[in-house]
Order: C-alpha cells, then sequence, then structure tokens
C-alpha cells in the first residue's frame, strides 16, 4: 500500500476541523493543524511564537511541524489539517514577501486539495484565533493563489451541512 497525503486548507473558521473530525470517526487518518499545537505548546511555555506576538516566529514553527507531519505519516490516506503550504504562505506573508516556491518535490501534497471557501455564516474568533474575518478571507486568496501557482488539482468543499461535506470529501478521494 501507498501513502497519500492529502491536504486540507482553505479559509481559517470555515469548518475544517469540524469536517476532519466527522472523517475521523469514519476512520480516515488525520493528522491535526499545526497552528493549534504551537498555539498550545506556546501558551503552556514562553509564549514568544503566538501568531499575535511573532507571525514569522509562529509561521517558522508551523513550517517545521508541518514537514515533520508529512514526512512521519505511514502508508494509506492521510488528511492533513492546513499544512506546509499554509505555513510556507503565512511565512512569506509575515516577512513582507512575494509567495516563494512553497513546496520542495519531495514535499507535495497529493491531489486533489481540498480547499474550503470563507464561510461567513460560521465564522467566530476564539483565544486561539483572534483574527476577524477579513483576515481570514485574505489569507485564504493567498493560499488558493498559491495552490493555483503549484499546479495543484483543488476541489471546493462547498459551505454544506457536516454530512454533505463528508459525502463530498468521501467522494471526491474515492473513500
Amino acid at each position: 500500500m501507498h501513502r497519500r497525503r492529502i491536504l486540507m486548507t482553505g479559509c481559517s473558521g470555515g469548518g475544517k476541523s469540524t469536517l476532519l473530525n466527522a472523517l475521523a470517526v469514519k476512520g480516515v487518518q488525520i493528522v491535526p493543524e499545526p497552528g493549534r499545537r504551537i498555539i498550545a505548546a506556546e501558551q503552556a511555555g514562553d509564549g514568544r511564537a503566538l501568531p499575535w506576538v511573532d507571525p514569522a516566529a509562529f509561521a517558522e514553527r508551523a513550517l517545521a511541524m508541518a514537514i515533520d507531519d508529512f514526512k512521519r505519516v505511514g502508508v494509506g490516506t492521510t488528511i492533513f489539517d492546513r499544512g506546509i503550504v499554509d505555513a510556507r504562505v503565512a511565512l512569506d506573508h509575515a516577512a513582507g514577501r512575494p509567495p516563494s516556491a512553497v513546496l520542495a518535490q519531495d514535499c507535495r501534497y497529493n491531489d486533489p486539495v481540498l480547499l474550503v471557501p470563507p464561510w461567513p455564516e460560521i465564522y467566530v474568533a476564539d483565544p486561539d484565533r483572534r483574527h476577524g474575518l477579513a483576515e481570514a478571507i485574505a489569507e485564504y486568496d493567498r493560499l488558493h493563489r498559491a495552490l493555483t501557482w503549484l499546479g495543484h488539482e483543488i476541489v471546493m468543499v462547498a459551505p454544506a451541512p457536516v454530512a454533505e461535506r463528508v459525502a463530498q470529501v468521501s467522494a471526491a478521494l474515492g473513500c
């Protein structure tokens, strides 16, 4: 059996984590979002690499974690809640530079990439997501441009009830 690494990315607050939790219940292998893991670790430590304190340090940690996640998954299909592309795009944005070559060929996700668009009706800020909807949409736009530039086949995950989204993702991935 081979490794199939699928990236789910898009607008923060668009329902990615809820959808991924529902897919995990169905037995799909999931890798949690690096950002949430980093925030938890930083809040337990000195808090220097929090996205609202030092966005570049946060993005650097996210990039390292996403690369490690990518390399350590086993065989079968695994869906990543955000990943290398997200971290690289965030790092370039934090540094004020245009997007760079966001992936080495050996760290390329399999197609299709699952892209979750903005869904204003469900967007909420929380203690770990302190930015507003406008910032989330700008992030989504940067990610969409990067994925297109990289030549990924993109499947848009339509705003819908969770069961419908699970069916959409299952059909797109053939699982």
